[in-house]
């Protein structure tokens, strides 16, 4: 019996809705049908977050700036879906001269969403050297992105560019960035109210799409 959350629009603007330690699939699976994530504290416990406003970019909305787009005709980076995600989620953890949110445990919930067929991973390659990716998890018409890295210049662009691409052409309608960066921004995140994307990913967390 997975975890029973509040309901996400009682969670303060920018604070925790609950705490718990519970990051079994099916309690993950429950939380992200809810618009709830799970976040650690640094300090071992794990908040789960319904953040107002949320970051979104509707499918096909990533922005692709002139020098992004020479970047991917030219760069001669290849990209892939699902074939290194547990690589991909290492990559985000590692931040030097930095902290990671992105725990054993957390790699291994996510590992097992990831078999369970909830997880996914847009992997950029040069030849065969990993160099960017990103992961997240899909419920129904919405892809809710985890977190993105780069070992070259604009690699994790490319990610995000690829799987606003993939997602677009697989049904999905909308990708969910959680919080407000100036990054994510710049590249075409809109910030909606709460209630409004919880509105949106009701309509969508049934659709019949596939990543």
């Amino acid at each position: 019996m997975h975890a029973i959350f509040p309901d996400p629009r009682t969670a303060p603007p920018d604070g925790p809705l609950a705490v718990g330690d519970d990051l079994r699939p099916a309690t993950l699976v429950e939380a992200y049908r809810q618009g709830i994530f799970p976040w650690p504290d640094g300090r071992g416990s794990i908040w789960w977050w319904s953040p107002d406003p949320r970051a979104v970019f509707p499918v096909g909305g990533v922005h692709r700036s002139r020098s992004l787009r020479r970047r991917m005709r030219t760069s001669g980076f290849s990209t892939t879906t699902d074939t290194s995600f547990e690589q991909v989620v290492r990559g985000c953890a590692v931040r030097p001269g930095e902290g990671t949110w992105i725990t054993q445990a957390m790699r291994e919930a996510y590992a097992a969403l990831h078999r369970l067929g909830h997880a996914h991973s847009v992997e950029v390659w040069d030849g065969d050297r990993l160099v960017g990716g990103i992961y997240g998890v899909a419920i129904g018409g919405v892809f809710t992105g985890e977190s993105m890295f780069h070992r070259e210049r604009d690699a994790s662009k490319i990610a995000l560019a690829t799987l606003d691409d993939h997602l677009a052409d697989r049904g999905f309608g909308l990708l969910d960035a959680q919080l407000h960066t100036d990054h994510l921004e710049r590249m075409g995140a809109e910030l909606w109210p709460r209630s409004a994307f919880l509105d949106v990913l009701a309509g969508l967390r049934d659709a019949p799409v596939s990543f």
